[in-house]
Parts: C-alpha cells; structure tokens; sequence
C-alpha cells in the first residue's frame, strides 16, 4: 500500500511539472548567468520561490524592472509570463514598451501584461496567477509600502508558488524592505553603459546587491549586465561609477561654453 501511495504522489508530481511545460528532469533551480554568483547561490536562485527586488531610490525603478525581467527569463525561458504592474509605475515611469520588451529577449506574445489600480489589486492579481501551474514566472510590481504588503501577504505568495511551481518576483520602488517571506531580497542600481565600438548603445547595466538570503549568505556587490543575445547576466570586468538619474524638478548642471570657431580659408 505504501508503495503504491509513492508511485502515486510521484506521477502527480510529474503530471504537475507537465502542466508547466517543464521536463521532469527539471533543476529545481535556474542559473543567474554569473559564475560566481551562482556558485555563492548553491547553484542559482530556487525556482517555486518567492523573491524580492528593491529598486535603490525611485530614480532607479526602471532598472529594477529590467533586473526582475531578466530574472523571469532566466526562470522561465519559454513559459508564460504574468506581469502585474500597478499603474502609479506607469504614471512616474510610462508604460512598457513591447519593442524594448523584445530587445531584452522577451517574446511580448508569450506576456501577459496586467495594469492594477492599487496595491490590494496587484496582490490578488499576483495571488491568482501564482496558483495556476501554467504560468512560469510572476512579477509584481508595487509602488511604495502599502499596508497590505505585509509578513502574511508575503507568506501567502511564497506558500502559492511553492505548491504551483510558480517563481514569483515582487519588484518595490519607493520602499524600504521589511520582513517578509521571501527567499532572497536584492537592491538595484543603475550604472552607466559604455557605448559600444561602434556606437551603438551598450548592454544594460545593473549595480545588483544581494540583500538578504533565507540560506544565510552575506551580503554582497554584484556589478552585472544583460547579455541580450545569450539572454543571461555576465558579470562585468571593473566596476564603471554608478549612474545617478536626475531628478524632474532639478535643473541639469549648466555646461561648459562652447569655443568659438573662425571661418580657415
């Protein structure tokens, strides 16, 4: 009797893990890109998980939304993705766009795009679709720090994404972190993205700082930038100065004047 109940907690296991889209021989991991972070992270961060990414100062939100992006697709390579975005985001920072979306790697036609009026909506929005084993990643973007965010909320998405298999990313801009039950924590920075050789505009740049992780791993720095062709993080070779957006009630700096030219010839 014993036997069978294993054979069939087993083949419920597998059929779930189906219903995913995922090969039973799936890592219940998914690699950062990095080899060194990883290798600190055991192997990468736990899918079926809940974590979260803390933009620096509002300024950076962008960044930690591109970050959390790049996570879902380090998750979830071919797997539906819901993104749940309260639209006070779009108010400060415009609404996404699919050709940026596309150029991180990101298929906007496997995306599936949710605009919630306040925090309570993007939290039984992000709820439901954590709880529905088709979806590979679900990302939540909050504004601020609503009351509702709280330890039992948190709680209550970790619980959903570990019984789904779901990988669920909380994205906070304007928020400091607070207890809660996510596996890890991560603090975003935008940094400054050479050009390249031929002028064209350089990787994604991120000053990504590991917060907080459930398995007791310190703190640390990670200079990182988006691989767009190889959809992965590399982590960069020195570490350029942070690039500090200005903010839209400051006047920029005044420039230097221009030499005046003469007329040769």
């Amino acid at each position: 009797m014993t036997a069978r109940r294993d054979a069939l907690a087993a083949l419920k296991g597998t059929l779930a893990r189906l219903e995913r889209g995922a090969m039973p021989s799936a890592s219940p991991h998914f690699s950062l890109g990095p080899t060194g972070l990883d290798a600190l992270l055991g192997g990468g961060l736990a899918r079926a998980a809940l974590h979260e990414v803390f933009a620096a100062s509002p300024a950076h939100g962008p960044s930690a939304t591109g970050f959390a992006l790049g996570l879902a697709l380090r998750a979830a390579p071919s797997a539906p993705v819901v993104w749940i975005r309260q639209r006070m985001l779009d108010q400060e920072f415009g609404r996404p766009y699919g050709h940026g979306i596309a150029a991180l790697g990101l298929d906007p036609g496997r995306l599936v795009l949710v605009r919630a009026r306040d925090a309570e909506a993007v939290l039984k929005a992000t709820h439901d679709a954590a709880r529905c084993g088709a979806v590979g990643v679900v990302i939540a973007e909050i504004w601020g720090a609503p009351r509702v965010l709280d330890l039992t909320a948190s709680r209550r998405l970790s619980l959903a994404a570990a019984e789904s298999g779901v990988t669920v990313i909380v994205t906070r801009t304007d928020a400091e972190p607070a207890a809660s039950a996510a596996l890890s924590r991560w603090q975003v920075r935008a940094m400054a993205s050479p050009a390249t050789e031929a002028g064209l505009p350089g990787l994604p740049a991120f000053l990504v700082t590991l917060l907080r992780h459930r398995a007791g791993i310190p703190p640390r720095d990670w200079p990182m930038e988006w691989d767009r062709e190889h959809r992965r993080f590399r982590e960069r070779a020195a570490l350029p100065r942070r690039l500090d957006a200005l903010p839209g009630d400051r006047a920029a700096a005044p420039q230097a004047p221009a030499l005046p030219f003469r007329r040769a010839g």
